[in-house]
């Protein structure tokens, strides 16, 4: 009876505790949708605010998973530090620059999750093409482990009118949210002259073109996504509009 009444409380412990296990990608897309829905966000915030780095490397354990959690983090903390404090956008290197986003134990910048987390400890200002080879534990522990996804270059938001809308992702269905948003990003941002075979589009595939394989990898792309009607022999790039736009906001249909 003795031990039946141990194996009965160790295993009502166990219950309880998994009911208590936070979900922080569930906080983080929670987060996203409260600012979208004009919400209160403050308890997703101090959630957050109180994760260690154990609790997120035992959770995210897929690129899936890491991709969509730090996009979501990434354009709900850009919403709320640009709401509160909209004149930090005159000086938009010191902004992305500044460590603000209390997560994981750590004060992160907007560059550490872009570049570090979610473009693999690539440099800033390289096209795209050079990395950074001696970086803190935490970045190694959180940072993807596979190839750079391009595509996470039409879901991140940084505050821009030319930037991307804001959508709420998951890891479960990443790859068909990711492929939406680009293809109507780029369909909305790209022009194709047809007698030249001339594409024009988003300054982003020239900033980073290492991560699109370069302009042919640009070009292979607008064509696969059907942007343009043939593939284009000669590729041009916009001039990126960083009037401060909030709220711009999208639904991914189901």
């Amino acid at each position: 009876m003795k031990q039946f009444l141990i194996a009965l409380f160790f295993l009502s412990t166990l219950q309880i505790s998994s009911q208590n296990k936070i979900i922080y990608s569930d906080v983080a897309q929670d987060l996203l949708q409260n600012i979208i829905d004009k919400k209160s966000y403050d308890k997703e915030v101090q959630i957050l605010s109180e994760s260690t780095l154990t609790d997120l490397v035992d959770e995210l354990q897929t690129d899936q998973q890491k991709i969509a959690f730090w996009v979501n983090i990434y354009n709900a903390f850009i919403q709320i530090s640009l709401t509160e404090n909209p004149s930090e956008y005159k000086n938009r290197g010191a902004f992305f620059g500044q460590e603000r986003v209390k997560i994981a134990g750590e004060l992160l910048s907007f560059d550490d999750i872009e570049h570090g987390i979610i473009r693999k400890s690539r440099m800033k200002i390289s096209l795209g093409y050079l990395r950074k080879w001696f970086r803190p534990k935490w970045e190694r522990k959180l940072r993807i482990d596979g190839k750079i996804d391009w595509r996470i270059h039409f879901a991140l938001n940084c505050g821009a009118k030319s930037c991307p809308p804001v959508a709420v992702y998951s890891a479960e269905n990443l790859d068909k949210e990711f492929d939406f948003m680009t293809t109507e990003y780029l369909k909305e941002q790209t022009t194709f002259d047809t007698a030249t075979k001339t594409a024009k589009t988003v300054a982003l595939m020239s900033w980073f073109r290492g991560d699109f394989g370069g302009k042919s990898g640009a070009c292979k792309i607008l064509k696969k996504y059907r942007i343009v009607p043939k593939e284009p022999k000669k590729l041009n790039f916009k001039s990126y509009d960083w009037t401060l736009l909030l709220g711009n906001f999208r639904t991914i249909p189901d």
